[in-house]
Order: structure tokens, then C-alpha cells, then sequence
């Protein structure tokens, strides 16, 4: 949920019709400062499947948070296409990329009392949830999603009375609620202890296998576990996706692939020799 939103009347695009709760296409991101151009991200493809796991992970400046932001409909890209659900939002004005985030994206802080409102009660923080997206007040599925997470009973609680694992699974359930596309998470677990942070994780699997995508940045082993995919980002670029515990480097739409920082090494004057032979690629220093 992001709190400050007010509700507003949208349309309701279909989410369930594609089984990609988001994806991108040539995402180019660049900020403009008093030094120059940022390069903030640098022609990213990518697909985040429903009813799945996403861990975004790289080295601060990778690029990481603009993606997130991107996906949320916070930001516009520079260039490239976005989806979510099945609305393409990339060239969508501030007014309506609201309109889309309110409907079909639920947004985790970091920080959990910043994902919630500190005068409403857990049950209250879900059914304004639900109003801003649209959905009515869904009392029901509110209770439902607290005994969910472990908090029946804890209804009327205000997040003070809550612990700081506590207060990011009721965020949690209010990112959940009303059925969103995407459920975009920025590094959940940091300010968690360890048996927090797992237990938020094992939550966060059993709602993902409700049909919500999640994307979440994270540095953090407890979040990488369990997730179906792993993207690792480097300087703007989609450096490798690891899936089922192998690890692949991308080639995006142009033939460009990132080595591995270990294998970089290997050529210091940024030059190769690429040899095609029997279904193989070498890629040699000259």
C-alpha cells in the first residue's frame, strides 16, 4: 500500500488474463544531475511470473530501486515498454500511472512502520487498503488475511502495539489485499531479525501461491531462498537470472552479454575473440 494515495475511481483492466504479473522490455532509465547523465538502467528485459518469486539483487547503484520503482508505476522509464497485468503503463502521465498503482500494485517499505498508517488499527490498515484499490472495504478478506499471517485476534491492535515483524506482515496483507497484479517489495526483511525475516518469507511464499507476482530487492540469503527466480543486476544491466540453482547470464535484444566480474578479469584491454564452432561459443582474449 502506499498511504498517501487518495481513492479515486478507475477502470478494472483484467489481471488474471496473463500469466505474467509484469514485464519489460528494453528498460532504460536515466536521471539527468549537475555532473551528467545516470545511466540507472540499460536496456533490462524481463518477465515476473505470477504466483511467483522475483528476488532482484546487486551491488548499491546497480540499479535495483529504479527498477522497483518502474515496476510500482512510481517512475516512467526512458525508454522501453513496462507491463503490469495487462495494461501497458510505460507512457502513461503521473495522473493515470495513480490510477494504475492504486489498482493493480501493492508497494512494501523497507522500514515497517512506514507501510503503515499509525492511527488505524491491523484490521482498519486493510480495508483502506482495499478501498484505495479500489475494491471496497473486503472486511472479510481482511480477517482472513490476518489469521493468515498469524495475527487473529490482533485486529484491533495500533502498529505501536505490534512488533516490528509483526507490523510488516500486516503491511504484507495490505499489499495482498484486493488481489493486485504485482507486489513489489524493497529489501522486506532488513530491519527484521532472523526468525522475523524467515517467518515473514515463509508467509510470503503461501500468499505468492494466491496468483500475486512479487518482486522484491533484497541482499538478504532469507529472501533469495525460497524465491523461484533470482535476477542480479550490475551497472544498469541484467547481469545473470539464476533459476532452480543454475545460473545464466542474459543476452538482450542486441547480443550484448555481461561476464562475470571473475571472468572480466581475464580481459583487460575490454576486447575478445568470439569463435563459433559445433553449437559453441568461445569467447577468448585476444
Amino acid at each position: 500500500m502506499l498511504p498517501a494515495e487518495a481513492p479515486t475511481q478507475v477502470g478494472a483492466p483484467s489481471v488474471g488474463a496473463s500469466s505474467a504479473a509484469a514485464s519489460c522490455a528494453g528498460l532504460v532509465k536515466i536521471y539527468w544531475s549537475a555532473t551528467g547523465e545516470v545511466h540507472a538502467l540499460k536496456g533490462i528485459d524481463a518477465t515476473f511470473s505470477s504466483a511467483a518469486i522475483t528476488a532482484v539483487v546487486g551491488p548499491s547503484g546497480s540499479g535495483k530501486s529504479s527498477l522497483l520503482r518502474i515496476l510500482a508505476c512510481i517512475d516512467r522509464p526512458t525508454a522501453g515498454r513496462v507491463r503490469v497485468g495487462d495494461v501497458e503503463v510505460s507512457a502513461l502521465g503521473a495522473a493515470r500511472r495513480r490510477s494504475m498503482r492504486r489498482r493493480l500494485v501493492g508497494y512494501m517499505f523497507q522500514r515497517p512502520s512506514d507501510n503503515l498508517i499509525p492511527y488505524l488499527t491491523a484490521l482498519q490498515q486493510l480495508t483502506v487498503a482495499a478501498r484505495l484499490r479500489g475494491a471496497g472495504a473486503r472486511r472479510d478478506e481482511a480477517k482472513e488475511l490476518l489469521r493468515a499471517i498469524g495475527l487473529e485476534g490482533r485486529e484491533r491492535h495500533l502498529p505501536h502495539q505490534l512488533s516490528g515483524g509483526e507490523q510488516q506482515r500486516v503491511a504484507l496483507a495490505a499489499a495482498m489485499i484486493g488481489k493486485p497484479a504485482l507486489v513489489v517489495a524493497d529489501e522486506p526483511t532488513a530491519e527484521l531479525d532472523s526468525a522475523s525475516g524467515e517467518k515473514l518469507m515463509e508467509i510470503l511464499v503461501a500468499l505468492a501461491g494466491r496468483g500475486v507476482g512479487f518482486v522484491v530487492a533484497t541482499h538478504d540469503p532469507v529472501v533469495t531462498g525460497p524465491a523461484d527466480r533470482i535476477l542480479s543486476l550490475r551497472h544498469g544491466a541484467l547481469e545473470a537470472e539464476t533459476k532452480a540453482d543454475r545460473a545464466l547470464s542474459v543476452i538482450d535484444a542486441y547480443g550484448r552479454i555481461q561476464l562475470p566480474p571473475k571472468a572480466l578479469q581475464l580481459f583487460p584491454e575490454h576486447r575478445a575473440v568470439i569463435s563459433v564452432q559445433d553449437g559453441e561459443v568461445k569467447i577468448t582474449p585476444p
